[in-house]
């Protein structure tokens, strides 16, 4: 414990964000490559009789589904963001029975978070999915593929604890390695159970949704032995595990931004499955492959706000607001730098990746035109992100708030409608994101200059 007490106080910042940011940057990045993963594979499974471009219609199938899956990232990941970022600041008090209850407290509120969603796939999937569509081929997939991704959401949902634990810790790469194994079983099961090979049957859509939820619990399995193996400054017991209303309360006074962010997300992609309907199904279509695309690039970002804020978090309980500013400072400029070069890829490299998923023309046109002008707006969205991670550590979570709603709903939800009234909308709608990312990142740097001025007065 005092090595770890020791970097995340005294290290370099500039070379202590990067430390603990490069493992989950590329344990976050592995996660969004398996995402592209499994919906390159869908989208090149052959015709099933009597069924036109069927690997095109399930990739639109997984698009509606997707906003579901986005929720239980936003429940896991969000409360595991309050936990984490909890636990850093009563590591740097030294505050050893607090910690273990805000570490058994997140367990059981990941239970308890997973039971729900269990319902949620028992008798919520069908209304879902007839929200967006009337297609029976997308329907019939979607509630495949679906269902089996709810009933057995534990692996995501507990994963997201998990990881916390051990990146608040100073473990960064621990989480890493879980990260990578439960991605690379995915990629591996991805083409045995779609396509049926090595003596496995051809499962179509369901094997997508089988290799997703097996190489998740690898992930869930390979943390939970890493944190009760590793973390030998957590205690662990029944007893922690019992709901503290006040732990359960700071828990998530500091998570509820990050939950209501990533939700914000899924409902966004709710929000613009139902929009782009109104134009073409070609355009939900191209931006569910997008929207996989795009996450390579904003999970590096996130995995850089995911080391803003338990470094700022520590530094903060421990009153050295100096560090504070300086970890404010490089996490910025890291992500912004990181969101700069996701710019140039996809700019580059917009038709070959595109490509790869063998889509007919003007389902190819479209994304690649998403890639085009989106992108634009990355270098505004690396300051949200960065912000956001501030706002967290900060305990200011109505910022972080505040910004996810004008960059996620407020903005590009009425403007991508508007543009669907335009003589071009094929073109028009896709404005409507970078446009919300640079009024949203406006609205952060007046926030984060009030908060600091506010917060971080001279020691």
């Amino acid at each position: 414990m005092e090595n770890t007490e020791n970097r995340m106080g005294t290290a370099r910042m500039s070379t202590l964000m990067l430390k603990i940011s490069i493992p989950i940057i590329c344990s976050m990045m592995m996660q969004a490559l398996y995402n592209i993963v499994d919906s390159l594979f869908v989208a090149r499974m052959p015709d099933a009789p009597g069924i036109a471009h069927t690997g095109e219609i399930a990739v639109n199938a997984l698009t509606l589904a997707f906003p579901i899956q986005m929720l239980f990232v936003a429940f896991g990941i969000g409360t595991g963001v309050g936990v984490g970022a909890m636990l850093s600041r009563e590591l740097g008090q030294k505050k050893m029975e607090a910690v273990a209850r805000v570490a058994g407290n997140g367990i059981t509120l990941s239970l308890i978070m997973s039971a729900i969603f269990f319902l949620f796939g028992l008798f919520g999937i069908d209304p879902y999915l007839h929200t967006q569509t009337d297609d029976p081929n997308v329907l019939s997939m979607g509630h495949t593929y679906l269902t089996i991704c709810t009933l057995l959401c534990f692996g995501n949902v507990m994963y997201g604890i998990f990881e916390k634990l051990l990146q608040a810790t100073g473990r960064s790469l621990l989480s890493t390695i879980a990260m990578i194994s439960g991605a690379l079983t995915n990629i591996i099961l991805d083409p045995i159970m779609i396509y049926g090979l090595l003596g496995f049957p051809a499962l179509g859509i369901a094997g997508a949704a089988w290799a997703t939820v097996i190489g998740q619990m690898v992930s869930l399995a390979i943390s939970m032995v890493f944190h009760y193996t590793k973390n030998k400054e957590v205690k662990s017991g029944l007893s922690y595990m019992r709901l503290k209303p006040s732990t359960v309360r700071g828990i998530f006074s500091i998570g509820i931004s990050a939950i209501v962010m990533q939700a914000l997300m899924s409902f966004m992609t709710y929000g613009v499955n139902i929009i782009f309907a109104r134009v073409s199904q070609n355009a939900v279509t191209a931006y569910g492959i997008f929207y996989k695309i795009q996450q390579f690039i904003f999970f590096a970002g996130f995995g850089i706000r995911d080391a803003i804020t338990p470094v700022i978090s520590y530094n903060y309980g421990a009153g050295s607001r100096k560090r504070v500013r300086e970890g404010e400072k490089w996490g910025i400029l890291y992500t912004i730098v990181v969101m700069l070069i996701g710019t140039a890829l996809l700019q580059l490299c917009a038709a070959p990746l595109t490509g790869l998923f063998g889509l007919r023309a003007e389902t190819e046109t479209l994304c690649m035109r998403a890639m085009h002008i989106v992108s634009l707006g990355f270098v505004f969205a690396g300051v949200n992100i960065s912000a956001q991670g501030i706002f967290q550590a900060l305990q200011t979570g109505n910022s972080s708030l505040a910004v996810s709603l004008l960059r996620l709903l407020i903005i590009p939800l009425p403007l991508a409608f508007v543009f669907t009234l335009t003589g071009n909308p094929e073109y028009m709608i896709w404005w409507a994101f970078p446009i919300g990312e640079a009024v949203a990142a406006a609205a952060a740097v007046c926030l984060l200059i009030r908060i600091n001025r506010l917060r971080l007065k001279k020691n």
